[in-house]
């Protein structure tokens, strides 16, 4: 898998080289990205880190679009400064000129959500469940209260868990 990113990687930059006639230092490439992202470039430390799963799923065009998208954003820094827009003209010139690709700000591949713990809290007036994620079931153990908007008393843990 990374061998083709790389490839891609480097295919894009001997691209806008020939395009602009000029040299562009190469990124640290990462393949830790998870989520929604199927990439990202982090500007002023010229790093590109890329989502395997969302690669595994969608091969074809996260190598033509989304690693040049990716790509253009670092040659748009390089060439013309940290004060432009993400998706502005100059970046999106670099997509149209250089790599003949239309500019998408955002991809269309279907993210699967991942499961995540409730922890199930509960007042005294039965509003309902108060489904906590585990970082602020972690904030309760630490001494950390939350209340219950409408008879403001102290929500209290059910022991009871569910898999969303």
């Amino acid at each position: 898998m990374p061998e083709l990113i790389h490839a891609r990687v480097e295919a894009c930059y001997q691209q806008a080289e020939a395009f602009f006639k000029q040299r562009f230092a190469r990124p640290q490439v990462s393949f830790k990205l998870r989520g929604q992202k199927a990439g990202v470039a982090h500007l002023t430390e010229n790093k590109l880190r890329f989502n395997p799963q969302l690669y595994r799923d969608n091969q074809e065009d996260f190598l033509l679009q989304t690693v040049a998208h990716e790509v253009a954003h670092l040659i748009a820094h390089q060439l013309f400064g940290p004060s432009i827009q993400p998706h502005g003209e100059e970046w999106q010139l670099i997509m149209r000129g250089v790599y003949e690709l239309p500019p998408h700000r955002c991809h269309s591949y279907a993210v699967e959500r991942r499961k995540v713990s409730r922890f199930i809290y509960r007042c005294q007036c039965a509003e309902g469940d108060f489904p906590f994620s585990a970082q602020r079931h972690a904030l309760v153990a630490k001494g950390r209260r939350y209340y219950c908007r409408r008879c403001k008393v102290t929500l209290r843990f059910s022991g009871e868990q569910r898999v969303e």
